[in-house]
């Protein structure tokens, strides 16, 4: 997706040099956008031939951000230009890209062959483009699913930043009342426990489950890609936020109940995190008039704490424990294999991990 174009010139930023930095900052601020250098990995620029900045591009993964052109350099190649440089840099590395837009920005991007997923109006629009797409999850989840007998088929979708007894909770009673219950896991790596902890801690916990299905997340359940706000350390809500989780959603709507026709999806109370109840508020909003009953149950406690209210499980409560190196406050939080891994040897690079960090999830 790489062409010639002698009308611009090209050239990619310093994100370490406050001067490059500055002078993207201050473009995008002419077109009311606000750059941020900490959410990108690379930004290139492009100028006229008279030396005139007039537009630019980034991206962080597999997700191109920050797309911008001067409004009189609209109806020229510039735009095509970023977008197909970044999209052919990043399908070197990954099999397909994705980018947020604005929804009446969407047909520049299916003009040069991006595909539209979803829309969360007014703010975004996801869109992909590559060798792999939203169809090709959909193959992987058709292989996953089970023949079953009646419409009591759920979903849940964990973390498990560690895998505690709340899950447990949840999972077992989603069992308990469901012919089949898929079990998706969240696969981006940007939590305390890895990808590859959290799915053999769930497995072992949920072994004696025998109409469980776990799934991967993949790129479409609650990943970078449609909803990086969930791996952010926020305590407010903001429309962003808000439209994210929708975003996210609505995916989980169109794509994945389909395939395994889904009817319910089970959530626990949310006490502590503001993102994880706006996107629970956004499954409320989407779900039951496509057909998928949102059914919330009470989050688990242990006790109570100080103030005669229920001690809530929680993982940032383990993690937060962890860090302050008193593990054994919350050891009935855990299930056995969750307590035996944390004692363990093996969690000590997840230890000292949590106790640099300060991530929400």
């Amino acid at each position: 997706m790489n062409f010639e174009d002698t009308d611009f010139r090209q050239e990619t930023i310093d994100l370490g040099n406050p001067f490059d930095v500055k002078l993207v900052k201050d473009f995008l601020a002419s077109l009311d956008l606000v750059f941020d250098p900490s959410e990108v990995e690379s930004t290139m620029i492009v100028y006229n031939l008279k030396g005139d900045l007039v537009g630019t591009g980034s991206h962080q993964g597999r997700i191109l951000k920050y797309i911008a052109v001067a409004t009189e350099y609209r109806d020229t190649t510039a735009f095509a230009l970023i977008v197909t440089n970044l999209t052919g840099k990043l399908l070197k590395i990954h099999k397909h890209t994705f980018v947020f837009t604005r929804p009446e920005n969407a047909v520049r991007f299916a003009g040069l062959g991006y595909t539209r997923i979803a829309t969360a109006e007014p703010l975004f629009t996801v869109l992909e483009f590559g060798f792999e797409s939203i169809r090709t999850y959909q193959a992987y989840l058709k292989t996953l699913a089970v023949p079953t007998h009646n419409n009591t088929v759920a979903a849940i979708v964990v973390n498990c930043n560690p895998f505690t007894n709340g899950h447990k909770y949840l999972i077992e009673n989603a069992a308990a009342m469901n012919e089949v219950v898929y079990l998706f896991v969240v696969e981006e790596d940007r939590s305390a426990f890895p990808f590859s902890v959290r799915w053999k801690l769930i497995e072992a916990g949920t072994r004696h489950l025998k109409n469980v299905v776990m799934v991967k997340g993949g790129m479409y359940v609650v990943s970078g890609a449609t909803f990086p706000s969930y791996f952010l350390k926020c305590e407010e809500v903001s429309t962003v936020m808000q439209k994210q989780a929708e975003l996210d959603v609505t995916i989980f709507a169109d794509y994945i109940v389909p395939v395994l026709g889904i009817t319910r999806r089970y959530v626990g109370t949310e006490v502590y995190c503001a993102v994880t109840r706006e996107y629970n508020q956004a499954m409320k909003k989407i779900l039951p008039p496509k057909g998928v009953e949102v059914i919330e149950l009470e989050r688990k406690a242990v006790g109570s704490n100080t103030g005669l209210n229920p001690n809530y499980i929680s993982a940032s409560k383990v993690r937060q424990a962890i860090r302050e190196d008193r593990l054994e406050d919350v050891l009935d939080f855990l299930p056995e294999v969750t307590r035996d891994f944390l004692l363990s040897d093996e969690s000590a690079a997840i230890h000292a991990k949590i106790k640099q960090e300060s991530s929400r999830h």
